[in-house]
Formats: C-alpha cells, sequence, structure tokens
C-alpha cells in the first residue's frame, strides 16, 4: 500500500459502471486504489443490488460534484409482483405476500402513468437518509419505523418494457432524490398486489447520457497493460459535469480578482444563472454565478 506522500494529485471524472453485489464506497475505495489517487468521492450512491453509472469525482472536481449529485438520472428496474420486503428490494425480508391478478399491459402503462410529473414520495427507512444526525438505515437494523416527511420528485418518463410472469421491467428518467425501492412498492400497491426490485440498472446520470462506462475488468486490464498513466485517459474533464451551463472566459484582469473572491463585469454575460468560468489561459477554473447588477461572482473555484 503506498504511503500518502506517494498518492497521485488527480484531477477529473470517471464514469464507473459498478458491478452487482458491491457497495458505492467499497467501488470508491477500489478505484483510488487503482489510480493510486490521493482524493476522490463518488455522486449518487447506488445500492449493492444495483449496477450501472457511478461517477467517481477526483481531486479538485470534488468541489463541484453536487451538480452530479442534482442530476437527473435514468433506471432500468425489473420488479417482481406479489411480494413486499422489508428494504423494499430483493435483499430484504419477505414481509408479506398476496396473489397476483391478471394484469394487461396496458393496466400497466395506465398504472405508471399515474406516477409522470411532480410527486411527493415517502423515503423508505433503509436509506441513507439523515433525521437527527442519524441515518435511517441504521434505525431500520434495529427494527425501529419513524415518521418521515414526504419529498417532492419528478418523474420524467416511464416506460414499460416486459411482463414476464409476475415479473415487470421498465425504465425510469427521474429528478434527484427519487427512491426507486419506493417507487416499486408504490407501484405493486396501485395493482394490488405488492411488489419490490428485483433487478435494478442506472444505464446514465445527466449529463452523461452518451459517455461510455469503464468496468473494474477495463481498468486492470489497461493497467496491467499500459501502466498506471493509462487510466487517465479514462477521465473526463472536470468542467464536463456542468456542461449545461454557458461558458465565459476571463481577461487576466478579470481571472486575478475572480481569484480573489471578488465579482467583475464581462461583456455579454447571460441574464441570469450559473456559468462555467474560463481563465484568460482557458483553464477552467469553477463555477461562477450571475448577480443581480450584471456581474459575475465566483460561486465554487477550484486550483
Amino acid at each position: 500500500m503506498l504511503s500518502k506522500h506517494q498518492l497521485k494529485k488527480i484531477n477529473g471524472i470517471l464514469l464507473l459502471d459498478k458491478p452487482l453485489d458491491m457497495t458505492s464506497n467499497f467501488a470508491l475505495q477500489k478505484v483510488k486504489r487503482l489510480f493510486q489517487a490521493k482524493k476522490a468521492g463518488h455522486t449518487g450512491s447506488l445500492d449493492p443490488l444495483a449496477t450501472g453509472m457511478l461517477p467517481i469525482c477526483f481531486g479538485e472536481a470534488t468541489k463541484i460534484s453536487q451538480f452530479l449529485l442534482e442530476s437527473n438520472k435514468y433506471y432500468q428496474v425489473e420488479i417482481k409482483l406479489g411480494v413486499k420486503t422489508s428494504t423494499g428490494d430483493a435483499e430484504g425480508k419477505i414481509t408479506s405476500e398476496r396473489p397476483v391478478p391478471a394484469i394487461s399491459e396496458q393496466q400497466l402503462e395506465t398504472v405508471l402513468a399515474e406516477f409522470l410529473g411532480t410527486i411527493e414520495q415517502i423515503p423508505p427507512m433503509y436509506s441513507a437518509l439523515k433525521i437527527n444526525g442519524k441515518p435511517l438505515y441504521s434505525l431500520a437494523r434495529k427494527g425501529l419505523e419513524i415518521k418521515r416527511e414526504p419529498r417532492t420528485i419528478h418523474i420524467y418518463g416511464m416506460d414499460l418494457g416486459e411482463v414476464n410472469g409476475d415479473k415487470v421491467t421498465f425504465n425510469v428518467h427521474c429528478s434527484k432524490g427519487t427512491y426507486v425501492r419506493t417507487l416499486a412498492e408504490d407501484i405493486g400497491e396501485r395493482l394490488g398486489c405488492g411488489a419490490h426490485v428485483s433487478a435494478l440498472r442506472r444505464p446514465c446520470v445527466s449529463p452523461y447520457e452518451n459517455n461510455p462506462m469503464f468496468t473494474f475488468s477495463d481498468l486492470e486490464g489497461l493497467l496491467e497493460a499500459q501502466g498506471p498513466d493509462s487510466l487517465l485517459k479514462c477521465l473526463l474533464p472536470m468542467d464536463s459535469s456542468v456542461q449545461h451551463f454557458p461558458e465565459v472566459k476571463l481577461s487576466s484582469s478579470a481571472t486575478f480578482y475572480i481569484k480573489m473572491g471578488q465579482p467583475v463585469m464581462i461583456p455579454h454575460l447571460p441574464i441570469d444563472g450559473l456559468v462555467r468560468i474560463f481563465s484568460d489561459h482557458n483553464h477552467f477554473i469553477g463555477i461562477g454565478e450571475i448577480l443581480d447588477d450584471g456581474r459575475v461572482a465566483p460561486k465554487r473555484l477550484i486550483q
């Protein structure tokens, strides 16, 4: 194992294809070891049951990871009808079983459509959401259940896939904070038989709908064949996570004042909102915010 002073300062974003039966934190630690990276963090945890895109932010990219946490997500979901579990997925204990009625595809599509748009969702007890400083899952493991306030989420789209007996698959495009396990349970209740998530994959996270992911096999193969530096080719630029923000290039003087934490006046700025700011040498230096007086102020700077 390398000592702290031997670890590398790496900046960028890796789109990891997290495997089955691995926690997001374990995946993060494994990636850090492969890259010999000093600092990294993941955005948007995936349960061990789930596979798919887990963005890993290295170094300075961790400073703007919040924008990935707030991004929209896409899921491929398989639910098993007729069975409810303690966790809402296949990892939990069975809590109830009910007969599955004959359900047509049209009925399923009608039920899915009921969840489109802005809805309220009660977070599950088996979640990392903290109440009074304690994650809910720690209370759930003790057999405790407490009242949770509903949260507002948005379901942008749901498309029915295959129906095979008591197994149903569908695709979901949703906002941050959506609990797919809760969605599956609520769908099961609308169908009158209950349900839980039996398989889950996240094919992408906005804004990376068209970017490839890397598996551990990909990374390990590249490392073995070409050495540690070859892994850097797998990283995306830090500003890729905020590519939907307008780009603003600064003069040398504006760059100086922005880095000092002072707002600056730049011609042809957007009217409001957040922007990507680049130095006079065309280096990405962080996120700026348009003020009411038309100046741009630093919101989150990177070194």
